[in-house]
């Protein structure tokens, strides 16, 4: 028997596996940003297969599981579905491949409404780290509407963009009146998007900097929030990377992908921030932070690969433990 997940593993995967794509896809932005590109284009990869596996059982949810794709649609993770297709959307406008980035754009923003709104009904106090997906997913859609503005002259598209911006940090204020604080000890790896959405809320207020379409006391402004933003997002790494040390989770679980993610959107944002905010110290703290979450993302991918080996008859233990973690995310 293979000790790695056999046909139709993707089956029993819960929406929190969405972090994975969200993780290798950022880490091939940040790589891409530092002129790695062949590696960049190998992360690229994965995170496209990924994706794409992870689609299809989301059509097949909606299509022919009703019942489980409305219990799982309630869930914070589901927004994961959002994220991920910006995420790689905005790698792939970086290749060039502006009508592919534009398609995910509009999946996206059309999966997004529902989710959020079903999510957002289904909040109660003392959050796991997973409500912050509610920023993150907005954020994406703001970077990567940035993204598409700069790279196919859309004026409009970059004055759409700083709506999904604003709106992500109201959401970012709600989710974090509502985050369980002693995740920061106890968490099984999704605490950390606490951190990772305000890290990509930098990056798109940094795309926004950069658009020639705000100057004056616009640009000003963004510049000064990028900065605040960027900030915030690494005192909650130092604080996180901390209660890590002091309180290790060595134990595999799927949710590790949402730290993973946080990881690499920090070095993103460092490296994409830099130039417009003309703090050049920031591309060097980028790089550092980048390889960081590259060790972070083979350690993960070792310790899934060790989970299955361990327990090669139940290679689905992880997803159902991740699966009722997030159900618990419910009210």
């Amino acid at each position: 028997m293979s000790p790695l997940p056999g046909r139709g593993w993707w089956a029993g995967l819960p929406p929190a596996a969405g972090a994975a794509v969200m993780a290798v896809a950022v880490i091939s932005v940040g790589l891409h940003l530092t002129g790695h590109e062949v590696v960049s284009l190998v992360a690229l990869a994965l995170s496209g297969a990924l994706w794409l596996v992870l689609a299809a059982d989301f059509t097949a949810r909606l299509l022919g599981d009703r019942g489980r794709f409305r219990a799982e649609a309630d869930t914070p993770a589901a927004l994961t579905a959002v994220a991920a297709t910006t995420v790689l959307g905005t790698r792939l406008s970086a290749l060039g491949w502006q009508d592919a980035a534009a398609a995910l754009l509009v999946l996206a923003a059309v999966l997004w409404p529902g989710l959020l709104l079903s999510v957002v009904r289904h909040w109660r106090r003392r959050m796991p780290g997973v409500a912050f997906l509610v920023c993150v997913a907005t954020q994406g859609l703001a970077v990567l509407a940035a993204v598409l503005a700069a790279a196919e002259h859309r004026d409009w598209l970059a004055r759409a963009a700083p709506a999904c911006f604003c709106l992500g940090l109201l959401l970012y204020a709600a989710a974090l009146v509502r985050f369980d604080f002693r995740e920061v000890v106890g968490g099984a790896g999704d605490h950390w998007v606490a951190g990772g959405a305000l890290s990509i809320s930098a990056l798109a207020a940094s795309r926004l900097t950069a658009s020639p379409v705000w100057t004056g006391s616009a640009h000003t402004a963004l510049r000064t929030t990028t900065l605040a933003a960027l900030g915030l997002s690494l005192a909650w790494y130092a604080v996180l990377l901390t209660a890590e040390l002091r309180h290790p989770r060595p134990r595999y679980d799927i949710r590790r992908w949402a730290t993973v993610f946080p990881l690499g959107m920090t070095a993103a944002a460092c490296l994409s921030a830099a130039e417009p905010t003309a703090v050049a110290w920031l591309r060097p703290l980028g790089e550092v932070l980048l390889w960081i979450a590259v060790a972070a993302c083979l350690f993960t991918c070792a310790a899934l690969v060790t989970s299955h080996t361990s327990h090669p008859s139940r290679p689905s233990d992880t997803s159902r433990r991740a699966a009722r973690g997030t159900g618990a995310d419910r009210s």
